[in-house]
C-alpha cells in the first residue's frame, strides 16, 4: 500500500505512524507502572469514617446496633445501600461500596476509612481492596461471617436449583470461577490490616471455617468465649459481644485476639 504512495506521502505516513507508536508507548508504559506501583498503606493513628456493608439480599437492620455502638464511640458511619435486591453481581456491589467511600471522604475530608462487611458484604469489601484500588485508602477492613472460600449452601443452589440462584448466590459457590478468580494471588492485598471473625454455628457458611483469611487476623467467637457455642449467622452481626470487639478492633490500638475477659458483655443481650 504504501509502495503506491508518493514519496513525500510515503514520509509523512511513517512520520505518523512513528508518533502514534509513540504515544501508545507511553501510553501502556504508564498503564503498566501504575499497575506494578507499590500500595503505600494508611496511616493507622487517624481514623475516618466506617463503612458497614450489609451481606447477600442487602438487608440493613442486622447492622443497627454495630452502627450505634460505633457512632457512640465517636465515629462516623454510614451503611451502605446496596444495589437492587443485594442479590446480584458482587462485582457491581463493590462498585457501589466504592462510590460510598468517595462520598464518605468527600464529606468528612478524611484520608482513610474502616470498613466492615457482613457476610458476603465481606467479599464485597475485598473485591473493592483488590480489584477497585481501595488499599490506597481502607485502613482496616474487618469481615464477619464471610464466604471467603465458597458456601457449600451457594453450592447446594446453583446445583440443584439454578432459576432459583441469582447472580451473587453462583458467585458464592466454592467452586465458581468467580471464586477461584478472588482467591487467587493474595487473599489480603496490601494496603489495609485484615481482620476475619467468625462463628463455628454457622448454618450458612458452610464449613464455617470458610470466613478464615490467609494473612489476617483469624478468630471465632467460640476461641474466645466456648459458651457461646449457639451464635447463628444471623445473629452473628448484633451479638454484645462481636459488636464490642469489632469497635475495639478499629480503634487506635493494633488488632489482636481479644481473651476470655472480653466474654462478659455477651451476656447483656
Amino acid at each position: 500500500m504504501l509502495d503506491s504512495l508518493s514519496p513525500a506521502r510515503r514520509r509523512f505516513v511513517l512520520f505518523l505512524a512513528a508518533i502514534v507508536g509513540a504515544a501508545l508507548a507511553v501510553v501502556f508504559d504508564v498503564v503498566a507502572t501504575s499497575r506494578d506501583e507499590p500500595v503505600v498503606p494508611v496511616a493507622q493513628d487517624r481514623v475516618g469514617p466506617v463503612l458497614l456493608v450489609p451481606g447477600y439480599g442487602g438487608s440493613t437492620r442486622s447492622l443497627a446496633g454495630l452502627a450505634t455502638a460505633l457512632r457512640s464511640a465517636g465515629r462516623d458511619v454510614t451503611t451502605v445501600e446496596l444495589a437492587g435486591d443485594g442479590r446480584g453481581d458482587l462485582r457491581a456491589q463493590a462498585r457501589v461500596l466504592d462510590q460510598a467511600v468517595e462520598r464518605a471522604l468527600v464529606r468528612t475530608s478524611a484520608r482513610s476509612v474502616d470498613v466492615i462487611g457482613y457476610s458476603a458484604g465481606g467479599i464485597i469489601a475485598r473485591l473493592w481492596v483488590k480489584d477497585l484500588g481501595g488499599g490506597a485508602v481502607a485502613r482496616r477492613v474487618l469481615t464477619l461471617g464471610s464466604p471467603h472460600h465458597g458456601t457449600e449452601l451457594a453450592g447446594y443452589a446453583s446445583d440443584i436449583t439454578p432459576d432459583t440462584c441469582p447472580a451473587a448466590c453462583i458467585q458464592l459457590a466454592p467452586q465458581s470461577d468467580f471464586m477461584r478468580g478472588l482467591n487467587s494471588g493474595d487473599d489480603t492485598p496490601d494496603g489495609p490490616l485484615w481482620i476475619s471473625i467468625w462463628t463455628t454455628d454457622d448454618q450458612v457458611v458452610t464449613p464455617p471455617a470458610s470466613a478464615r483469611l490467609e494473612g489476617a487476623l483469624n478468630f471465632s467467637v467460640q476461641s474466645v468465649c466456648p459458651r457461646r457455642s449457639e451464635l447463628t449467622h444471623s445473629n452473628l452481626p448484633a451479638d454484645a459481644f462481636v459488636i464490642a470487639v469489632a469497635v475495639r478492633e478499629l480503634d487506635l490500638a493494633e488488632p489482636a485476639t481479644p481473651s476470655a475477659r472480653d466474654c462478659a458483655p455477651s451476656s447483656r443481650r
